[in-house]
């Protein structure tokens, strides 16, 4: 039962059994200070009219920031009320849509190798030494064999070192039918 309700119920109880409100506030178990209690409406238009020109004038503007900017202003609220306000108001940020969502892809069956040269993988490998500087290796291996084909190693490696390691290998030991990278693509060639 709502305060507003129990308070009837007090004042009914104090003018039909004429009982003092301590005694009728202890029978229906209603705190005095609850009882005695007065919502100070006129102010709360006032601070609700404010809150409503500060979110008109700064649109990016959130509940917390409308709170600075009215204790700056003399308001003492706290943040529990002036976000109890905002909200009420309508007045909260829209959220961000997020970016649109790539469709789902449906992985398709791994090519299971049965020799070796048919399916490689290849994986970018990042370090740091002891003096702090970072170093990258390029490392491929063959699925079926589990051997290491290439380890290519340095600080910076371009696009164009990828493309020379490929090359190399594919000069010793032929093209693979697929090649699988570290970001999920595969090649199939």
């Amino acid at each position: 039962m709502k305060p507003s309700r129990r308070r009837s119920f007090v004042k009914y109880l104090e003018q039909s059994y004429r009982v003092s409100e301590r005694h009728a506030c202890c029978v229906l178990e209603v705190a005095r200070a609850t009882h005695r209690y007065e919502r100070q409406h006129e102010q709360r238009i006032e601070l609700l009219m404010r809150i409503r020109e500060i979110a008109q004038i700064r649109v990016l503007y959130g509940y917390r920031m409308i709170r600075v900017l009215l204790n700056r202003e003399g308001w003492k609220v706290g943040k529990d009320l002036v976000y109890r306000l905002y909200r009420e108001e309508g007045l909260g940020l829209r959220k961000r849509a997020a970016g649109k969502r790539r469709a789902a892809v449906h992985r398709r069956e791994r090519l299971r190798p049965t020799g070796p040269n048919q399916v490689w993988a290849m994986d970018f490998v990042a370090d740091e030494l002891s003096d702090g500087r970072r170093i990258r290796s390029l490392t491929i291996v063959d699925i079926f064999t589990r051997e290491s084909l290439a380890i290519e190693v340095g600080q910076s490696l371009t696009g164009g070192d990828v493309v020379s390691v490929l090359n190399q290998l594919k000069q010793h030991r032929g093209a693979p039918r697929v090649l699988f990278c570290d970001n999920g693509a595969e090649f199939i060639g």
